[in-house]
């Protein structure tokens, strides 16, 4: 079953076009890592996608669980199944993170223990009665946004650069944390969760086997194939020789 199409998908942001003529369709249990330079318009997919009403699409449709949700607002969507983590997410003054993460659990069906037992697992006991973000370090910071999601349970989960700034320690634990919430070792026929990973260093592949990799250049998806091919040939030939080479193969 598909979980998400993308048509024809314009986004502009303050007058600027970003993105414009992106087409996508992933079906369910699948896992797609999104490449592409910087300033390509990948973290504004994901945000136009959940619905940030910042981001504003001028064409195109987004179908999520075959229901045109373009116009839905975001507590819709997350309501319907799906998850976001920012690459940089708000520190919030004033709001504990066990206030957030109790609220997560609501959504996801968990229950108050259910909070903690992840908490300890991430290694967040400390920083539950701490101002969401407020002093974390880079790696407190994505572990605290996986922790949401995954209280969330989402049936389709966005994940911004979740390996950005993080230490091997950090990658490691938030990488087996991933490859749980994303079912990788679930059979893919038997798979319920869906998802997008952006990465730049591709170190997160080595813990989330995506089924494939596309690259986002210049507002378009230009290439989708094997993700660590494509990671390869990005390293080896630079975006733009990856475009190029995907381009001859077409």
């Amino acid at each position: 079953m598909d979980v998400l199409r993308v048509v024809n998908l314009g986004v502009e942001v303050q007058g600027r076009r970003i993105l414009e003529n992106v087409n996508l369709y992933i079906r369910s249990g699948e896992t797609y890592a999104l490449f592409g330079p910087n300033g390509s318009g990948k973290s504004t997919l994901l945000n136009a996608i959940v619905g940030n009403p910042v981001y504003k699409i001028t064409s195109g449709r987004i179908i999520f669980k075959r229901k045109d949700v373009t116009d839905l607002p975001t507590d819709e969507r997350i309501k319907m199944g799906m998850g976001i983590a920012f690459q940089v997410p708000p520190k919030i003054e004033g709001v504990k993170l066990i206030d957030v993460l109790r609220y997560c659990a609501k959504i996801g069906g968990y229950k108050e223990k259910d909070i903690f037992e992840l908490a300890k697992r991430l290694k967040m006991l400390d920083h539950l009665y701490r101002p969401v973000n407020k002093g974390f370090s880079g790696g407190e910071i994505k572990r605290s946004e996986l922790l949401q999601i995954m209280l969330m349970k989402p049936d389709f989960v966005m994940l911004d650069e979740p390996d950005s700034g993080v230490d091997l320690e950090n990658i490691s634990l938030i990488g087996e944390v991933m490859r749980e919430l994303l079912q990788r070792d679930v059979p893919k026929k038997d798979r319920k969760s869906s998802g997008i990973v952006i990465t730049h260093q591709g170190h997160i592949l080595d813990y989330v086997d995506a089924d494939y990799g596309m690259v986002l250049h210049k507002g378009k998806i230009a290439c989708i194939g094997d993700s660590k091919d494509i990671l390869r040939q990005i390293r080896k030939f630079g975006y733009e020789g990856c475009v190029e080479r995907c381009l001859r193969e077409i």
